[in-house]
């Protein structure tokens, strides 16, 4: 495909607007690391949330449900959607605590909540494994979507694709901070989000489609519309739903979905003003998230399975497709090449403001792992803030030169390298939701559930085949997660009980700086109270908000799914079923804003 001229003119406006942010922004990013890599601590939830769900809507995002709604229909979305279990315990229990803790990184907290050289081992260690490796591979994954966009749309090299999506985002990355990449997200969020419904509209109306009664009608649309998986098989409905919501949500880490937080989205409730603006931002982002952003995606794919049913279809009419890069996940940007001039610019804006609101939110993120948590911490500990934001923005270009890399030499399928990265951390998802509450954890703890999981899953990945382990009930990739899980939990476990606890007085500057309550610190507080040190003053005689906080959760889990099938139902014309969805989503927030205005903060 060739763009016009005026689709030139619309990704040329798009690319000065991005730039521009950018260097309004270094006004003030090059102050200090706070300003750099939090925005100075002052960001509204407003600006957070969106940037937060301006991240994960990334390239790559669109190309993995229509992988997976093309493979086993609207039920596979559970293998995510699941994760909003893990998003509402973020905001209802940890988006507080992690404000309170008032660190530059959440690899920080570890010589908060740990001390001794295993805590700065495992600081050093992650800020490595998390901000070059981890972080660069996805990032490759996001790149390796424009790969294919570039190539199947415009028939562009795979270099030159890196190239051409790469720049634009680093410079304003670089110069700008986390501040520039916040800004520009909102930007971007919007284009975004216009250019994946103004898709869904296009591949409605093509004449194959047959407009909405036409898409509604179609044998193969029908077939994978529903948004649960069938309850009379249990293949289907254990793997897709029960392990989803029973196992994976608590005990996975994967990135901008972690336990507990982490990440980007630690980073950015840190970056909020106070306590509220860190609640606000992770709902908000939550909402966004689940909610809204899935059914123009999914109406794109089921709308290309009438259209290329298989992949035979879709290589007879791009012969010129790399067959290495031939997956379900591809018909994304095939089903862009059916838009006509003018309306193709604001897609490939919107496709490239997707790259660049995700790439450019990791390559600040890793950036601060590799300035704040090992540049400054092990390699120069005197630098100064000029110099660590000099740092920053050179470790910002090397993560893009690597992750580019990575995309080029690696990465051939978005849900493989999904299942991956959710292999990776299986297990250890446990340790960063009851590291606050229980004081016994230790560095060793998490030392022992990184090096198992890995090991685990380069033994899983490379030696051991999927059907090694599937059973009748259980798909192989399924059964390793669990194998993976259990593993992983046992040798954590095992070695928090046999290894020594922290010191007191480790524990007793982490439970008076966050506060976090419950019976998992009795025995710290009781110890501090009689030596006279009433560690717990200021919420002495208040009764513990767990109980309440948990309601919230089971709540804000009712608001958003009614929320999600109440859309669903109305885009499938199911009027009656979405209308008592759309009720209850609306009774619901009601009785959350209810319930979260009694929650404390400070």
């Amino acid at each position: 495909m060739a763009l016009a001229s005026i689709d030139w003119i619309i990704v040329g406006i798009f690319f000065l607007v991005v730039i521009s942010i950018g260097w309004v922004a270094s006004r003030t990013a090059g102050k200090n690391t706070s300003e750099f890599f939090l925005g100075g601590r002052g960001m509204p939830w407003w600006l957070l949330g969106i940037s937060m769900v301006a991240c994960t809507f990334s390239a790559d995002t669109p190309n993995l449900v229509t992988g997976m709604v093309r493979e086993s229909g609207v039920a596979k979305n559970w293998a995510w959607w699941a994760f909003l279990i893990t998003g509402m315990v973020t905001v209802f229990i940890y988006a507080k605590l992690w404000r309170r803790s008032n660190v530059m990184t959440d690899l920080e907290y570890y010589e908060l909540r740990y001390g001794g050289k295993a805590a700065s081992f495992l600081r050093g260690f992650r800020s490595l494994y998390l901000g070059l490796f981890f972080n660069c591979l996805i990032m490759a994954t996001v790149t390796l979507a424009a790969i294919k966009i570039g190539g199947v749309m415009f028939n562009i090299p795979p270099l030159q694709t890196v190239l051409i999506a790469s720049l634009a985002v680093v410079i304003y990355a670089a110069v700008g901070g986390l501040k520039g990449v916040i800004w520009a997200d909102f930007f971007q969020y919007g284009i975004a989000l216009f250019g994946a419904v103004l898709a869904a509209i296009v591949a409605l109306r093509q004449p194959e489609v047959g407009g909405l009664d036409g898409f509604l009608s179609h044998p193969i649309v029908q077939d994978k519309m529903n948004f649960f998986p069938d309850f009379s098989n249990p293949a289907q409905y254990v793997p897709l739903l029960i392990i989803p919501i029973a196992v994976q949500w608590w005990s996975v880490w994967y990135p901008g979905a972690e336990p507990g937080g982490g990440g980007y989205i630690a980073q950015r409730m840190l970056a909020a003003k106070d306590e509220k603006n860190a609640i606000g931002a992770t709902m908000l982002f939550n909402f966004m998230h689940y909610a809204i952003r899935p059914w123009p995606w999914i109406i794109v794919a089921l709308a290309s399975l009438i259209i290329y049913p298989d992949l035979t279809t879709i290589q007879a009419e791009f012969p010129g497709i790399d067959p290495t890069y031939l997956k379900d996940d591809i018909a994304y940007p095939v089903m862009m090449s059916k838009l006509g001039p003018g309306w193709l610019g604001l897609i490939v804006a919107s496709l490239i403001a997707a790259y660049m609101s995700t790439i450019g939110t990791h390559l600040n993120w890793g950036s601060s792992y590799l300035v704040n948590d090992f540049y400054k911490r092990f390699i120069k500990k005197d630098a100064t803030e000029k110099n660590m934001v000099l740092m920053g923005r050179i470790s910002t270009v090397l993560l893009m030169v690597i992750a580019g890399t990575f995309a080029l030499t690696l990465m051939d399928n978005a849900t493989q390298a999904f299942n991956i990265l959710l292999l990776t951390g299986a297990g250890s998802g446990a340790i960063y939701l009851l590291r606050w509450f229980w004081w016994r954890i230790n560095a060793w703890t998490e030392i022992a559930a990184m090096i198992v999981a890995t090991l685990q899953a380069f033994i899983l990945v490379l030696v051991v085949p999927d059907e090694a382990v599937a059973t009748a009930v259980l798909d192989g990739f399924t059964m390793k997660l669990l194998i993976a899980v259990g593993v992983t939990t046992l040798a954590w476990l095992l070695t928090t009980l046999l290894t020594q606890p922290e010191k007191q007085a480790t524990l007793r500057k982490f439970y008076r700086v966050t506060r976090p309550g419950g019976p998992g610190w009795k025995k710290v507080i009781d110890q501090a109270r009689a030596e006279g040190d009433f560690i717990d003053e200021k919420d002495h005689g208040k009764k513990w908000e767990m109980p309440l906080q948990i309601l919230c959760i089971f709540v804000g889990c009712i608001v958003i799914y009614s929320f999600l099938f109440a859309i669903g139902s109305f885009v499938f014309k199911h009027v009656i079923t979405g209308t008592v969805l759309m009720t209850l989503a609306l009774a619901s927030t009601y009785l959350l804003f209810r319930l979260f205005s009694k929650l404390r903060t400070d």
